[in-house]
């Protein structure tokens, strides 16, 4: 069952959002050659304590995954793009990385993801992680009440196809709110006119994510990281996004 939010509701969301844009922009800011991924776990805990949230991760068991997730990030590298398991892995020159997190403040949960490089980026890699960034501007801009949620969907597909890359329907954009979880499912492609239609309250999550040279996935044998299934370079972006009398409003903008 789709839920959809009250004014004053969507408002405790956005508290929430301001805070997990903050922590993914000094994240973000963090990802440098040397550094290890469980520095940025353990910074992205001590903040979500600090501030009295509660991740929306530790302790996800979907059908998929092996065990419990004890985490507060997905941190996703190279050829990695969901779900990735923090570990002991220094970033190495060049090394692009996604960042994925959700959490809760007051029982107000947003979700959101960042792609970044650290140290000398490749020209193909910046190309991915841009085709990511316009696919989900453009699934924002057509979460507009009176719209299908086939809109959006088609305005990622859209921009996948423009940039050259295929599209994976197997994980996709999702409600948010009182859950990390809620319906609707959104996938990466669409037609437009179709699907619900799109009415003020509807909080959700669009997420565009890329390989660069398929649209296949494996999965390790964590249970959890999902990588390219040839090894190619992978990017994702995502952004909590309230449908308004107004129009689209982003909940996660980072600073």
């Amino acid at each position: 069952m789709i839920e959809l939010k009250a004014p004053g509701e969507i408002a405790r969301m956005a508290v929430t959002g301001q805070f997990v844009g903050e922590l993914l922009a000094e994240l973000a800011g963090m990802t440098q050659v040397g550094v290890n991924l469980m520095d940025l776990e353990h910074h992205a805990r001590g903040r979500i304590k600090e501030r009295g949230a509660q991740s929306s991760y530790w302790d996800y068991s979907p059908s998929f995954g092996r065990g419990p997730f004890r985490n507060v990030l997905c941190l996703s590298v190279n050829d990695a793009v969901l779900h990735g398991l923090p570990h002991k892995y220094t970033l190495r020159d060049g090394d692009l990385l996604s960042i994925d997190m959700a959490v809760a403040i007051d029982g107000w949960v947003t979700d959101s993801a960042v792609s970044v490089i650290a140290g000398t980026p490749a020209q193909a890699d910046l190309r991915l992680i841009e085709a990511t960034e316009v696919a989900l501007e453009a699934g924002i801009a057509a979460a507009k009440p009176g719209g299908r949620l086939g809109d959006i969907e088609a305005a990622i597909g859209g921009v996948a196809r423009e940039y050259g890359y295929s599209v994976n329907l197997e994980f996709g954009g999702h409600g948010v709110g009182r859950t990390m979880h809620e319906a609707p499912h959104i996938h990466n492609d669409g037609r437009p006119g179709r699907g619900i239609r799109l009415q003020p309250g509807l909080t959700i999550a669009i997420e565009p994510w890329l390989c660069a040279t398929t649209d296949k996935v494996r999965y390790d044998k964590d249970g959890w990281t999902i990588r390219s299934a040839d090894g190619s370079r992978t990017a994702h972006s995502e952004h909590t996004v309230a449908v308004t009398e107004d129009g689209p409003q982003v909940l996660t903008r980072r600073p």
